[in-house]
Order: C-alpha cells, then sequence, then structure tokens
C-alpha cells in the first residue's frame, strides 16, 4: 500500500508502532523514498530512531495514507481510538490523508459496536473543567479524569487533560459523537466513526482479515 513519493501517516500506540517498525524494514530493504508524519512525539521518536524521514506537518496540504492502529473496532467500520491520548493528531491526520488503514489484533473486534468494554477517552481543556463534566452529564457520560501510574494527570501532546468513560455499547455513536463535537471544552474524542477506509485484522493463526469501506 505504501510506495515511494507518498507522504505517509503514522499513528500512535503499540499496534502502530509495529506498523512503523515494518515500515522502516521496508525503506531500508527496498529502498522506498517517503516522508512521514506522526502522530505523537512518541511515535515521531520510534519513527526517527528506525530511520524513517520525519516531515513537518505543517507545511503539508494532503498525506497519501494513514497506518495506525485502533483500541477497537467493529464491523461497521468504526474504530476507537485515544488510549495514547493522541486522538486529536491522529484525526487531523486522518482527516488530511487519502487512504487510512487501521491495523488491530483479533481480540479488538467488538462483537456488536465499539464502546462495550472499551472506554471512551475525551480530551478536554483544564480550564472550564467542571463545566465541561456537567455538560458531559447531560449527554450521558461520566468521565474518570486518567492518571498516569504514578497517580499524576495524564497531559496529552498538546496539553490537554482525558477523561475516559464507560459506554453501554448500544448507543448512537454517531449521535453521540456530534453531541460531543458540541461541547465548547470538548476537544476531541476517541469515536472514528466514518474515518476508516481499511481495517487490518491479525488472527490468532497469524492470517489477515480484510475489512472495507463500501465503496472503495
Amino acid at each position: 500500500m505504501v510506495q515511494s513519493g507518498m507522504k505517509v501517516g503514522l499513528g500512535a500506540g503499540r499496534t502502530a508502532a509495529r506498523g512503523i517498525a515494518a515500515l522502516a524494514e521496508r525503506v531500508k530493504d527496498e529502498g522506498l523514498d517517503i516522508e512521514c508524519v506522526a502522530a505523537s512525539d512518541d511515535a515521531e521518536d520510534l519513527a526517527r530512531s528506525l530511520g524513517l524521514r520525519i516531515t513537518d506537518f505543517a507545511l503539508l496540504e494532503e498525506l497519501d495514507i494513514l497506518i495506525d492502529g485502533a483500541d477497537a473496532v467493529d464491523r461497521h467500520m468504526q474504530v476507537m481510538k485515544g488510549s495514547r491520548g493522541a486522538m486529536t493528531r491522529e484525526r487531523i491526520i486522518c482527516w488530511a490523508s487519502k487512504r487510512t488503514v487501521f491495523m488491530v489484533t483479533e481480540n479488538k473486534v467488538a462483537e456488536s459496536q465499539i464502546g462495550a468494554g472499551t472506554p471512551l477517552p475525551i480530551a478536554v481543556m483544564a480550564f472550564g473543567l467542571v463545566s465541561t463534566r456537567n455538560a458531559l452529564r447531560h449527554v450521558g457520560i461520566n468521565g474518570v479524569i486518567r492518571q498516569d501510574i504514578d497517580g499524576r494527570l495524564f497531559i496529552t501532546d498538546n496539553g490537554n487533560l482525558v477523561l475516559d468513560a464507560s459506554l453501554r455499547g448500544d448507543e448512537n455513536l454517531a449521535q453521540l459523537a456530534t453531541e460531543l463535537n458540541d461541547i465548547p471544552g470538548v476537544i476531541d474524542h476517541g469515536l472514528f466513526i466514518d474515518e476508516a477506509d481499511i481495517i487490518l485484522v491479525e488472527k490468532e493463526d497469524g492470517s489477515i482479515d480484510r475489512l472495507e469501506r463500501a465503496g472503495l
């Protein structure tokens, strides 16, 4: 999917890191000439350490392809992201990409739809936090402020807080995404409802299932 001359978006997280490593191997073995934009500081550091060329995204209008992981996906091509807190940058890269590819292991494919058993991350500003949380409660969301393993507040690369919210699993996710987008204190959230073009599912036996958006 990645060819010489492409501008490639790199996602954040463990699965995305595997994709970055595999891409770096192709660049080394095949001599691919590509430019990369990373969704998180950690992903950028990894890509640089593996020899991938990183470009300032502020200078690019669009990307050819995004390669990313996900916390959960479903057969409706809905994706949950944000366990690493990078969903804002990931969404920007996603929308700038001509094609988006998400990679997951089989255990991350939801039986019905994303949301059941996987916390929904919501990036919020610290300014007006109490008011924002009150607005979230009005749309049925009660989020817990994320902390790191040392008990300190988790801060995203953009300087925001993250609330992790539990969902029932039967919500109208498109409607919920719209409601979240309408709350001023919400910077972004982990619901990627219609951004995925291709989902690659790695099964236990090592084979790959490929899900594609209709009409791709």
